[in-house]
């Protein structure tokens, strides 16, 4: 270790730049939530707790566009399903004009 270091070409601000869509915040998490991520990191053999958090958040964020997906999809379902059976019951016979 040296007794004296030159910081005079040294440079503010953090030490790798923030890669194109992430933003950098400061946040403020429970420490046995943080504790909980990194665990899993660690029993995964490595990786990012920060990722994994953004991945939980994204996987929150789509479930909850998701069930509404759904239900429109069911309910589409639903309703042409009831619609064949009524179209097909209407169709089976013409009555004739008089």
């Amino acid at each position: 270790m040296k007794k004296i270091y030159d910081f005079a070409k040294g440079k503010r601000g953090p030490v790798s730049p923030v890669p194109p869509g992430k933003l950098r915040i400061t946040i403020r998490i429970d420490q046995d939530i943080l504790e909980w991520f990194k665990a899993r990191v660690a029993a995964a053999g490595g990786g990012n707790y920060q990722t994994m958090m953004n991945d939980a958040l994204r996987q929150l964020m789509m479930s909850e566009r998701q069930p509404l997906e759904s239900s429109l999809r069911r309910v589409v379902r639903e309703e042409l399903a009831a619609y064949g059976k009524r179209g097909r019951s209407k169709q089976t016979s013409p009555k004739p004009s008089r």
